[in-house]
């Protein structure tokens, strides 16, 4: 009797092994198989709805407000860097453009290039043109993008600095010539390997990233 009990617990253990083996083995190969999509992306860089005010109500804690100064003063920024090429941005408005990012609404897109290259490759396609159409959107258009190529750590930083601007740049000139994106609408900065989204794994290919930011500034982009 306890033979067979034991039996039985080997059985239902063994059972349950091979399932979340399988199950694990799925949820990888859908992770590994899906494309961002148009409506993610829409939703990712689309700022966060302000509710309507009501005279007179108030209910739970308020958002404080953003200090006037500091919003102009952001707003002047981000219009001196519109229209600059790629590699006339200093180290210093690299990092200003880096810390406003943070509190703006942003995706990290996983865009292959060809090897050594600044070349779009076929299989990341999908995922830039649906950033195109995401950015031609009502809600987007006529907002002020970051695109900002980043690398992993393989290589010396002068060559991934570089090879950053100019994949950055790679994916603006799509968007420009594909979607008639304004070219003033689209800010491109590089940041070689200086931002890991892992530093733990500084050669994962999680590092491999174009980063897009909307920086909300419709007052003085492009319509």
């Amino acid at each position: 009797m306890s033979k067979m009990s034991g039996r039985r617990k080997f059985a239902a253990i063994l059972s349950a092994l091979t399932l979340g083996a399988a199950l694990c083995f799925a949820s990888g190969t859908a992770r590994a198989e899906d494309n961002v999509t148009e409506d993610q992306i829409l939703h990712a860089l689309s700022p966060a709805k302000k509710p309507p005010l009501t005279r007179g109500l108030s209910v739970g804690p308020q958002t404080p407000q953003a200090d006037p100064t500091a919003v102009a003063a952001e707003a002047k920024f981000v219009q001196t860097i519109r229209g600059r090429a790629t590699r006339s941005l200093s180290v210093t408005e690299r990092e200003q453009i880096a810390t406003i990012a943070t509190t703006k609404p942003n995706i990290d897109l996983e865009i292959t290039f060809d090897y050594n290259s600044a070349e779009i490759s076929e299989k990341s396609l999908a995922s830039v043109q649906a950033l195109g159409r995401a950015m031609t959107n009502a809600d987007l258009k006529g907002s002020t993008f970051i695109v900002a190529g980043h690398t992993d750590a393989a290589g010396g930083e002068a060559y991934n600095q570089d090879l950053s601007e100019r994949r950055a740049d790679s994916i603006k000139r799509y968007l420009v010539d594909k979607y008639a994106i304004a070219a003033g609408d689209l800010v491109t900065v590089g940041y070689g390997k200086s931002k890991l989204k892992d530093p733990s794994q500084p050669l994962a290919e999680v590092n491999r990233r174009v980063q897009v930011v909307n920086m909300e500034n419709k007052t003085t982009a492009a319509k």
